[in-house]
């Protein structure tokens, strides 16, 4: 219980410091604030997407290895939509049907609608990226320009105390503890979301040279037979 207490009273502090600071150092945190919102917002539903393509590629792939026709796959694919493997064997499947199983053609499909999905995938995540390089930054910013009117004001005062400087110290470098509550988490999920994506392009490329076996396969097997022709009867004498 007295942790929570001192949780709170230190929350208190800082509320007050905000509330103290002046107005340059006001527009930084708000600015922060902003940086904060939208990378969490981004956070959580790349995680929710990728987490579904996760486990929707798993089911996929264990309903492609177990399907015998590519037909019967195309019927079923999109219960599986989330997973980026669906647009890779619909792109694929498409120009087999139009390329009559040319694997050279089915291939290049299959790798643009893999490129397609990736830059899918990545959609937004720059701004994590950015926020992770520039919000220290603007952090510092807003520290040093109160270090500065603080000392400022120190000199106008002319008492040259530690009691007297503290206070504008301490309410500049609330904006440098903004700047990094900002940037560590955008970092951190910005390389576990590129860790996650790296992971989906591999395992796209695996599943372009399984189907890529499956049309070869099929290209490679003989043509049935025609029918062979009822024997002509011969002419009546």
């Amino acid at each position: 219980m007295p942790i929570f207490l001192c949780f709170f009273a230190i929350g208190g502090e800082i509320a007050n410091l905000i509330w103290q600071s002046g107005p340059v150092a006001k527009a930084v945190l708000v600015i922060l604030l902003f940086f904060s919102i939208f990378s969490w917002a981004i956070i959580l539903s790349r995680y929710n997407l990728l987490r579904r393509a996760r486990v929707q590629s798993g089911r996929f792939l264990r309903a492609f290895r177990r399907a015998q026709r590519f037909q019967d796959m195309a019927a079923v694919a999109e219960q599986f939509k989330p997973s980026p493997l669906v647009a890779v064997f619909e792109g694929g499947y498409e120009e087999f049907k139009r390329s009559r199983g040319n694997p050279k053609s089915v291939q290049r499909a299959m790798q643009i609608a893999a490129s397609e999905e990736l830059t899918r995938l990545e959609r937004r995540l720059p701004w994590l990226a950015t926020t992770g390089a520039v919000t220290p930054f603007i952090g510092l910013f807003g520290t040093v320009w109160g270090i500065i009117d603080a000392f400022h004001g120190l000199g106008t005062a002319g008492a040259a105390t530690l009691r007297a400087v503290a206070p504008g110290i301490s309410e500049a470098l609330i904006t440098t503890a903004a700047g990094l509550f900002a940037a560590i988490p955008a970092v951190i999920a910005y390389n576990f979301f590129t860790n996650d994506i790296r992971e989906f392009g591999a395992r796209m490329d695996d599943f372009t040279l399984e189907m890529l076996n499956l049309v070869e396969r099929a290209a490679a097997e003989p043509a049935p037979a025609p029918r062979r022709a009822a024997a002509i009867e011969p002419e009546l004498r």
